[in-house]
């Protein structure tokens, strides 16, 4: 019988290593792992080897794994077995498909698995090994590090899983400005593992290396395990003393850099326009409240500012934009404080809003002469209400931006469409990022403010000799934020002696220009006879910016003659340096069968979208069944999974195969689970801390007082009656100690207690009241609110189709304290889910453990009754229990 051995390695980003086996312990042994990366003014070539050995006396197949940073391209990949080497070949994306799936209907290839997280992607071959044999891996990709926030990163995610004899990071960095400073940080550095960290630095040069050996490596010596788990960064940043930056040539190219630094900061007017539509419900609008109360104080006196939500419905705080003083701090604060998630998402109306807000103040002359405005958009999600065509969408945007403001598009999650968000960011100057859904949303949103929060250039034009330097890359540029860096690269005639360059900029006080000249024959003696230089770096470093900038403006592009321009030449330098980028594959021949193809794309964040699952209906066979489509889901622990959808068969069950990253390699099949349900659940529950949501159904006795949360410590409790047919809850009661309230909610309205009175308040009208800090607020035919600062949020949506009925949940969950209990209450405090590999567990199926107790929930659809939209469902946890 054939083993099964997992070996993964790291990147300049990432390392993974990971030896399992059912039958044999590190039956694959890795003996030498090394990772060399030179990092020559800010472009990066890495460099990873591994070499391992098949220890038992049968076959065994490896896996080599590789994350790298999205913003890479792999240049080569091979490996070699007992002496003979099998290359990776790069063609065009289409030929590279149409030999794979020549060799798919041949029954005779897998796709190289490419997965995506925040800034990594995840490169995977396997290979068999046959016993005592050897097999060598390396994989070479190219970066440009991107200067954020006055600093480049390298960041290493070291988690070996096995203790390797050789293992090493090495990493040389040639800076010819100087490098101001360095320095590494680590999440598992040890006494122990920090002997084994060397720094040497001078001027220019500095070489990092980390090689631990094995008793270094190991938790304790009596374990066979690695400490090595965690994070591993080196950040620097390098000197700046010419104003119009530093020219660097080498072999008839140039790279120009541009970063000024200590300049007067432009006063913004930044309109933040928030998405609280239902599906940002629970923990995303939990933490975009947090980021924005952040974000409102990082605000500068001279700044404007104003905030707009939306659902179906628009919301401005203000009518126009306010000067950013404590006092309208403080009001916007409250504000934010107050924002609920509910109803559909009018993308189009907001925005119109957003920019006709800034029309005003600037014939109202509200706004400074010389100040930068700004539209920051977030959402989750596609439009659902008002105009919902995206191209028109977009198009109206364009129109009302006119090119005079900046939009920036944050997508939320992955139910939002990046590509949708991107196209309209960069019609209109700004660019798109994608906030992932995790524990730090928040950080993640006020980061990037804090690279757009000091602007001090605009309308930059970066000039050259006109018939002097040939295919220039970008070279102007609507903003300069601090911190950040312009890079501009181009080629230069060979009859060129000297190099000028003109900068032309505006600063918030006057017009500047900045003049230099480079001897390019003096330039290029600066990289002669260096050992950390690679090649014709500059070259590899514009064909890099010069594809990553065509592929950005086939976004935008206007005419689909202009867009096929940009693609065809991004797609021949993409082919000429060998780099696998959107438009290329990298085709991998297995060794142990010449036909056995392996296919490597580069995916795009737009790729990288949440799939849903998809109904198969029908009893024909697929009239195309031989290609099979790659595609791949998130789930809600943040993991990648990548899947091959196949056509039902008649006769045949719907079946998904999914490879996940904790077994790249294997195949399991699957039930596809339920689509959707047409049921409320009586409760939908969202764990504190966590992206999870539960949908619980309970077995009460009809009209029968359940006691569904009971906190002292919080001084609240919270009783509930189901209905006569059981499936759905009619009454509620809200029971405060502090201040002494009461609240009596069923489906005809509701009654306040409170010092002795009582006071109804109907569904059919909006009101709302404070006592003593605790908010209670009736929207008319919607919901009952009840909020006060540093307690838990309750909310009661009233129902009214198909039959009236009334909806509880929470918010704020992670307020509850450790004594809360009842049916719900049991749930916020020691409840976290759990899968079971090593169980017979279906991928829609998980273990919820609560204080101990396991309960087995599936995955399902059921409608929300927190949308506005009776249609509007969630995918949640569901699980069934008796009070």
């Amino acid at each position: 019988m054939e083993g099964r051995a997992f070996v993964a390695l790291l990147s300049i980003s990432s390392l993974i290593v990971l030896a399992e086996n059912t039958d044999h312990k590190n039956a694959i042994e890795i003996y030498n792992l090394h990772v060399d990366s030179t990092v020559t003014s800010r472009f990066a070539h890495t460099v990873i080897t591994s070499r391992l050995v098949n220890k038992v006396n049968e076959s065994q197949e490896a896996v080599f794994e590789v994350e790298l940073p999205k913003t890479a391209f792999i240049t080569n990949f091979s490996m070699s077995i007992d002496g003979e080497t099998y290359p990776g070949t790069i063609k065009e994306k289409a030929s590279a498909q149409e030999q794979y799936d020549i060799a798919v209907s041949h029954g005779q290839s897998a796709g190289l698995v490419k997965t995506t997280g925040r800034k990594l992607e995840q490169f995977h071959v396997s290979v068999n090994v046959a016993s005592d044999s050897k097999v060598t891996f390396e994989l070479i990709y190219e970066e440009l590090l991107k200067r954020q926030l006055g600093k480049y990163e390298l960041l290493f995610k070291v988690r070996p899983k096995q203790l390797v004899k050789h293992f090493q990071i090495d990493v040389h960095i040639f800076e010819p400005q100087g490098i101001k400073f360095l320095e590494t940080d680590s999440t598992f550095m040890t006494n122990e593992l920090t002997e084994a960290l060397t720094k040497v630095q001078n001027e220019t040069k500095a070489h990092i290396l980390f090689k631990p050996t094995i008793a270094q490596q190991k938790k304790s010596p009596e374990l066979e395990e690695t400490l090595l788990d965690g994070d591993f960064i080196i950040r620097y940043d390098v000197k700046r003393s010419v104003s119009a930056g530093d020219l660097q040539i080498v072999n008839g190219y140039f790279v120009h850099y541009f970063a000024p630094s200590e300049m007067p900061t432009f006063p913004k007017n930044v309109i933040f326009v928030v998405d609280q539509s239902g599906s940002m419900s629970g923990r995303k609008i939990e933490q975009t409240r947090d980021a924005l109360l952040k974000i409102l104080e990082d605000l500068r006196p001279e700044d404007h500012f104003s905030l707009i939500t939306f659902n179906s419905l628009v919301t401005e705080w203000k009518n126009t934009l306010l000067q950013a003083t404590g006092q309208n701090v403080e009001s916007a604060k409250r504000y934010v404080k107050t924002i609920m998630a509910r109803g559909g998402t009018d993308i189009n109306k907001a925005l119109l809003t957003a920019a006709n807000t800034l029309d005003k103040a600037n014939y109202a002359e509200i706004l400074q002469t010389h100040s930068i405005s700004m539209i920051i958009l977030l959402t989750d999600g596609q439009p659902t209400v008002g105009v919902q065509d995206v191209e028109i969408l977009q198009q109206n945007i364009q129109k009302a931006i006119k090119g005079k403001y900046v939009l920036y598009c944050l997508g939320f999650g992955f139910d939002v469409s990046y590509k949708f968000l991107e196209k309209m960011a960069l019609d209109n100057g700004g660019i798109a990022r994608r906030i992932y859904e995790d524990s730090d949303s928040d950080l993640q949103l006020q980061g990037f403010y804090q690279e757009v929060a000091t602007p001090i250039l605009k309308d930059i034009e970066i000039q050259y000799p006109e018939n002097s330097i040939l295919e220039l890359t970008q070279n102007s540029f609507k903003l300069f934020f601090d911190g950040s860096e312009i890079v501009v690269a181009g080629k230069i005639d060979n009859e060129l002696d000297v190099l000028p360059v003109e900068i032309q900029a505006q600063s918030h006080t006057r017009n500047l220009i900045f003049k230099e000249e480079a001897n390019v024959r003096e330039k290029e003696k600066v990289f002669q006879h260096q050992k950390y230089i690679f090649g014709n770096f500059i070259e590899r470093l514009w064909a890099y910016l010069t594809i990553q900038q065509l592929l950005e403006k086939s976004i935008s592009a206007q005419e689909e003659q202009q867009k096929n321009l940009q693609v065809a030449r991004a797609l021949e330098l993409s082919l000429k340096y060998s780099f696998v980028t959107p438009l290329t594959s990298m085709v991998v021949t297995k060794p142990d069968d010449q036909q056995k193809l392996q296919l490597a794309n580069k995916p795009t964040e737009s790729d990288n979208e949440k799939s849903r699952f998809t109904g198969f209906s029908g009893n024909k066979r697929s009239k195309s069944p031989k290609k099979k489509v790659l595609s791949y889901r998130r789930h809600h622990d943040e993991s990648m999974y990548y899947s091959q959808r196949v056509p039902k068969i008649a006769g045949q069950r719907a079946i998904l195969f999914e490879m996940t990253e904790q077994s790249p390699d294997i195949f399991r099949t699957v039930q596809t689970p339920q689509l959707l349900t047409n049921e409320y659940p009586h409760f939908l529950l969202q764990l504190p801390r966590q992206n999870d949501v539960i949908c619980l159904n309970t077995d009460g006795q009809p009209q029968v007082s359940i006691n569904l949360i009971s906190d002292p410590d919080k001084g609240i409790s919270v009783t509930g009656k189901l209905g006569r047919n059981r499936n759905n809850f009619v009454q509620f009661e809200i029971t405060y100690l502090e201040p002494h309230v009461q609240l009596h909610v069923s489906k005809e309205g509701i009654v306040l207690s409170y010092g002795g009175h009582t006071t109804k308040l109907p569904w059919t009208k909006s009101a709302s009241s404070t006592i003593q800090g605790l908010k209670i607020a009736v929207e008319k035919e919607r919901s009952l609110t009840v909020s006060a600062s540093d307690i838990i949020t309750i909310k009661i949506a009233f129902v009214k189709s198909p039959n009236r009925f009334l909806g509880l949940y929470f918010m704020d969950t992670d307020h509850f304290s450790d004594k809360a209990s009842g049916l719900l209450g049991q749930f916020y405090f020691d409840t976290r889910l759990e899968s079971n590999p090593g169980a017979s567990q279906r991928e829609d199926e998980r273990v919820l453990s609560v204080h101990g107790q396991k309960h087995r929930v599936t995955r399902q659809y059921k409608k929300d009754y927190r949308l506005e939209s009776a249609t509007g469902t969630i995918s949640c946890w569901s699980l069934r229990i008796t009070p």
